[in-house]
């Protein structure tokens, strides 16, 4: 159980759940700091690698070798112990991921969906309801991935940099300032929003992502190498983008929520501005390496859409604002991958968020609970 004597010091547990690029660079990072780390990963040749060497080679602007507790591919033996669980996997496991931790979970432990993409929290929480977990766990959710990073092989992996802040809020939101106090133990960049909601609401990967990707299909299935932000994002692009984010926006205002533009997230992640988004990327030192796809198969589109834009379009319909051009892109890109992201996505409905007002969905991000609805509806 996670008491305040953890809050200022090393001896906090840390499990790392999944072994691609960002719990790989997670993992060793804490390592290096002092922390005790475990890592899983469902793939076992990941597992045994960083067995062999007994922990995560780190590059970049972290630089070292991140000592590891433990590797492995029971998930038992990942949770037990644990004060902070950080589930850091792409969104479309998380369902899969919550299920699979619902018996062995403790009362008081952190599970920190990083990040959590949109309706993370509601998601993760109505699952471990479903499957009758009898442990009380805060639930946390990051607004993004903390780091930019590439793994090199199996336990080596580059950091190519570090954001300079990142929102973080639990669900319940009275529980934020406790999260965040554990996690700046480790990750002083971390600070509270106001509630799981404006985390959802601020994840830009649904802005960044699809639309540019969509609109680069002949780009994508030529023979062209291409850098995704620098080439991809060009002033009409980055203008469409611009106009879906004023939709996302108007979701948030419609919640009587006032969330960051995407100007001023770039501006809080990587101190970088400008007066058009094609130009703020350009600037991103971040983004300087990053090839564009050569397969529309991608997680820009096949997650960032129905775990993005889906519960976007979902949320902002219910609430009666107008979220065309992103319902566009949802569309365009069934059309093209021939998917139903809109069956399999996260919706208000398959969250437990449906038919509630704007007022209900604040009291229940702020205090966990559902006023007036059916646990069969939860």
């Amino acid at each position: 159980m996670v008491t305040k004597q953890f809050w200022y010091a090393k001896s906090l547990k840390w499990s790392i759940i999944g072994g691609g690029n960002g719990g790989q660079a997670m993992a060793g990072h804490l390592a290096i700091m002092g922390f005790s780390v475990k890592i899983y990963d469902i793939f076992l040749d990941t597992i045994e690698e960083i067995k062999k060497q007994g922990g995560i080679k780190v590059e970049g602007v972290v630089q070292g070798f991140g000592k590891l507790e433990l590797a492995t591919t029971n998930i038992t033996e990942a949770l037990n112990g644990a004060d902070i669980i950080a589930i850091v996997t792409p969104a479309l496991a998380h369902k899969e991921i919550a299920k699979n931790c619902a018996p062995y979970l403790k009362d008081d432990q952190i599970v920190f969906l990083h990040p959590g993409s949109t309706f993370g929290a509601f998601e993760f929480k109505k699952v471990l309801l479903e499957e009758g977990c009898e442990a009380n766990p805060v639930i946390a959710d990051a607004e993004t991935l903390l780091y930019a990073c590439r793994c090199k092989e199996k336990g080596h992996v580059n950091i190519l940099g570090i954001k300079n802040r990142l929102k973080v809020a639990a669900l319940p939101s009275n529980e934020t300032e406790r999260v965040v106090k554990m996690l700046n133990t480790a990750l002083p960049q971390i600070y509270p929003a106001s509630n799981v909601m404006e985390i959802s609401l601020e994840n830009v990967k649904p802005m960044v992502h699809p639309a540019p990707t969509l609109l680069n299909t002949s780009m994508i299935e030529s023979k062209h190498d291409w850098l995704y932000y620098w080439d991809g994002i060009t002033p009409s692009i980055g203008h469409f983008v611009e106009e879906m984010d004023k939709e996302r926006l108007n979701v948030a205002k419609a919640l009587g929520l006032k969330v960051e533009s995407i100007f001023e997230v770039y501006k809080r992640q990587y101190d970088v501005e400008a007066l058009t988004l094609t130009d703020v990327v350009r600037k991103t030192k971040a983004y300087a390496g990053v090839k564009g796809q050569k397969n529309l198969n991608t997680r820009y589109i096949t997650e960032d859409i129905p775990m993005g834009l889906v519960p976007l379009v979902s949320l902002g319909r219910m609430l009666g604002v107008n979220v065309e051009r992103m319902a566009t892109i949802i569309e365009l890109g069934e059309y093209l991958l021939d998917k139903d992201f809109t069956t399999t996505g996260r919706t208000v409905e398959n969250v437990g968020l449906s038919g509630m007002t704007s007022e209900e969905i604040i009291n229940y991000v702020q205090t966990g609970k559902r006023e007036n609805i059916a646990l069969s509806e939860v």
